[in-house]
């Protein structure tokens, strides 16, 4: 069985809807206790948007998700940005060696500067260092995928670190891949933690999209109950069949990461608090370690 999950095309705001869970032969079905060290998580810092660079990102994210080069035309009218204001931004994409540009097509696509941040990155280790041999250990002795997550406020998480399980079922998302920061487990820790107020929450888990979508007031208890346990839980409510446990992980008394666990809703039905309670412990551990 595969389960693919798409990535939070932030552009199109989709609001992190699944694709599918495969069975047999194609056969489809839409897919997607608070311990006493838990620091209070400190209120998210606002920071003032410079559009240039956000228009930049954007673009860098359109051609990495291309499977062929792409024309000023066609980034302009998906980022629905002036094509000339593309164009400058492209050209100094180009300049900087993040974007190659062939004359003969006019097309756009990444270029290996990109490779060289990357390399830079895994090079400087950081939470993936930490958490990766956690997950691997989690997914094998589970028999789930095991994520780790980085926070981006209220905006997205990003994955950084995964690890997948030897069995039929497994999750293809990738290092990369971008969701709703209120989405499924994660949301519920995010916005138990975070520090938000009711209204950016309840404005935010409008645009949310879920296979079996729970009422706000629902979703709100859902997050006391996070809180109160530590652990955010979702049971087939973003995936059908399909359950998520995640557990918070904080940086400097802030809210900065998230571990999740997820797997078919059979097998873990019955061990969600002992599950629950096990990521508690090795978010808490990472926790530790990172601010020490």
């Amino acid at each position: 069985m595969t389960l693919l999950l798409s990535s939070y095309n932030k552009a199109g705001r989709n609001g992190g809807r699944p694709l599918s869970v495969r069975q047999g032969r194609g056969a489809l079905m839409n897919a997607r206790k608070t311990s006493s060290s838990t620091p209070t998580a400190k209120p998210p810092t606002r920071e003032r948007a410079v559009p240039a660079v956000t228009r930049a990102a954007a673009i860098l994210r359109i051609l990495a998700r291309s499977e062929s080069p792409l024309g000023v035309q066609a980034i302009a009218r998906e980022l629905k940005l002036v094509p000339s204001t593309c164009l400058h931004i492209l050209r100094a994409l180009v300049a900087e060696e993040l974007v190659a540009f062939d004359p003969d097509t006019k097309r756009y696509r990444l270029d290996v500067g990109i490779l060289s941040l990357a390399r830079h990155l895994l090079k400087k280790g950081g939470f993936a260092d930490y958490i990766q041999d956690r997950l691997q250990d989690l997914s094998q002795r589970l028999g789930v995928t095991a994520v780790g997550l980085e926070v981006r406020g209220l905006d997205h998480v990003v994955v950084v670190s995964i690890s997948r399980a030897r069995e039929p079922f497994h999750i293809h998302v990738d290092v990369g891949s971008r969701f709703p920061s209120l989405i499924s487990a994660s949301g519920r820790c995010i916005a138990a933690f975070g520090g938000y107020d009711e209204a950016e929450l309840r404005e935010r888990f409008s645009r949310l999209r879920w296979d079996r979508p729970p009422s706000f007031e629902q979703w709100r208890q859902e997050v006391e109950d996070a809180r109160a346990n530590g652990f955010g839980v979702d049971i087939d409510q973003y995936i059908l069949g399909v359950t998520v446990i995640s557990a918070p992980i904080f940086l400097g008394g802030r809210l900065s990461h998230a571990l999740v666990v997820v797997g078919l809703t059979e097998r873990l039905r019955s061990n969600v608090r002992s599950i629950g309670q096990d990521i508690v412990r090795i978010a808490n551990e990472i926790s530790h370690q990172m601010n020490t």
